[in-house]
């Protein structure tokens, strides 16, 4: 999708106000937080809090190498042409505002340190869809592994729309070679006919609201941390001059998006 009727706003906000401040950093706190002591609603709420105050010192440095901005053009979704942000309703025609952020952040913590967390978001992507990967690391060539049938790495995956569920992709041998290595897929989505009819995102949060329940609700200082992190990308992106649009709607991003992981050796994940 792009930014429809919403141009005024979107010219106000970006892809990082829009989705990265407030998304994106509350699902990185999710996935990287500690066990907390008890299921209260504090005690979940402060580890959360711990992982946000953890991510890595945002350096000019760190934001020269590790943050990607994109704006998009003019493309096709599905076979129709689209027109670029630039043209959209209520856009100025030299909007300087990002529809892409890609990064590379760090958590220094005593779990996480010297583990990438990658995030990208972006309108008018080829795909439609908001995941979370977790990619195990590499096994060594040992016993079962050596060039021949060496294998990627195990992966996790949750999705959160539009199919929501979880997705397991796992190396184990081939029974019918006894001595190659597959990888097997595991799939469960709360789809599922067999799952009822289950609560939509919005109904489950009016549900805890209504029960007095504020787990899944940013406390006010887990709010005021993902700002401390945003303002200073925010802040950089509106004084770096950057030539858009570069990347094409129906695309997934510009190639600086991809070239950030590439230098890890790595690469974005799609199933």
């Amino acid at each position: 999708m792009g930014v429809g009727t919403r141009g005024g706003y979107y010219e106000q906000s970006g892809a990082m106000r829009d989705m990265v401040q407030n998304h994106i950093i509350q699902i990185l706190s999710l996935v990287a937080m500690e066990p907390p002591i008890n299921l209260k609603t504090d005690s979940i709420r402060t580890e959360k809090q711990k992982v946000i105050e953890s991510i890595e010192e945002i350096t000019p440095e760190f934001l020269r190498d590790n943050v990607v901005f994109g704006q998009y053009g003019r493309g096709y979704i599905e076979g129709q042409p689209v027109v670029g942000y630039r043209e959209e309703e209520n856009v100025p025609k030299v909007s300087n505002t990002e529809t892409f952020v890609a990064m590379k952040l760090h958590i220094n913590n005593f779990r996480w340190a010297g583990t990438p967390f990658y995030i990208r978001t972006g309108k008018r992507m080829g795909t439609s869809s908001a995941e979370i990967v977790i990619q195990f690391k590499k096994m060594p060539k040992l016993l079962y592994f050596d060039d021949k049938n060496y294998q990627e790495p195990n992966l996790l995956v949750i999705r959160i729309q539009p199919n929501v569920g979880v997705y397991f992709q796992f190396n184990t041998k081939d029974f019918q070679t006894h001595n190659e290595i597959v990888p097997i897929k595991m799939d469960t989505s709360y789809a599922n006919p067999g799952q009822g009819n289950t609560p939509e995102a919005y109904e489950r949060l009016i549900y805890d609201i209504l029960k007095g329940d504020a787990t899944l609700f940013s406390r006010w200082d887990q709010v005021e941390a993902a700002w401390a992190v945003a303002d200073q990308i925010i802040r950089y992106r509106e004084q770096k001059k950057i030539q858009f649009p570069n990347y094409d709607a129906g695309s997934m991003g510009p190639i600086k998006a991809f070239e950030l992981l590439a230098r890890d050796g790595r690469s974005w994940v799609t199933i």
